[in-house]
């Protein structure tokens, strides 16, 4: 069942810097990537249904980064509809906390239900965008110029397990689930992963573009 955004409906963005893309430099607020895209996909769609779009997400920022902001950032806004992308930064060359503790999939989760519990309470709906990673040759992100195949399946080997929390927190939560890394593998396997994104994790404007549409069948 798709969610219905009705007239004067809030819907927040969240996440990373996926999500982010520079919103604090938008006029509008809402960065370059697929939330701007998605906003402006809706409104020519449905110029009667007039809704307020918001993106809170911060590039950097992992599952317990989102908790120590949530309630300013997401919870006092009280919105209708909360996307939530978050995880990358968990996984692989980010898997660290402060303390120099792996993220496990089970604090992962753990954080990520804090996340979703409150707005559960107040009956937001709630879309959740798994997190990806793209096999391509090398990373931005990571720092290097190659990444090899026994890093890559490192990388990999850590996401897997996150995935899967996004994919059982969202029917344990009755979330619409944007299967995000699938999608990712199935459009890759044609083009070749860069054109989606460059470096593996940030989407090109074609993957911003595809993360939009996808989005988009979730709602009417």
């Amino acid at each position: 069942m798709t969610i219905t955004l009705r007239p004067g409906s809030t819907v927040m963005f969240t996440g990373d810097s996926i999500t982010d893309c520079q919103r604090l430099e938008s006029e509008d607020g809402l960065g370059f990537g697929y939330p701007l895209r998605i906003a402006g996909e809706w409104g020519l769609r449905h110029p009667e249904r007039a809704v307020t779009w918001l993106n809170s997400g911060i590039a950097g920022h992992k599952v317990m980064d989102l908790e120590a902001r949530w309630q300013t950032d997401v919870l006092d806004v009280r919105p209708d509809v909360v996307s939530i992308l978050v995880g990358v930064n968990d996984m692989g060359w980010h898997t660290l906390d402060p303390d120099g503790h792996v993220i496990s999939a089970e604090d992962f989760a753990a954080g990520y239900e804090r996340l979703l519990a409150p707005l559960a309470a107040a009956g937001t709906r709630l879309i959740l965008i798994e997190p990806f990673l793209l096999p391509v040759s090398g990373s931005v992100e990571a720092g290097v110029t190659h990444i090899d195949d026994e890093v890559r399946r490192e990388w990999r080997a850590d996401l897997d397990p996150k995935i899967q929390v996004v994919r059982e927190l969202a029917r344990g939560y009755g979330a619409h689930l944007l299967a995000a890394d699938g999608m990712f593998a199935e459009l890759a396997a044609t083009t070749g992963p860069e054109y989606w994104a460059a470096d593996g994790v940030h989407p090109t404007p074609a993957g911003h573009a595809a993360l939009a549409s996808a989005w988009l069948r979730l709602v009417t």
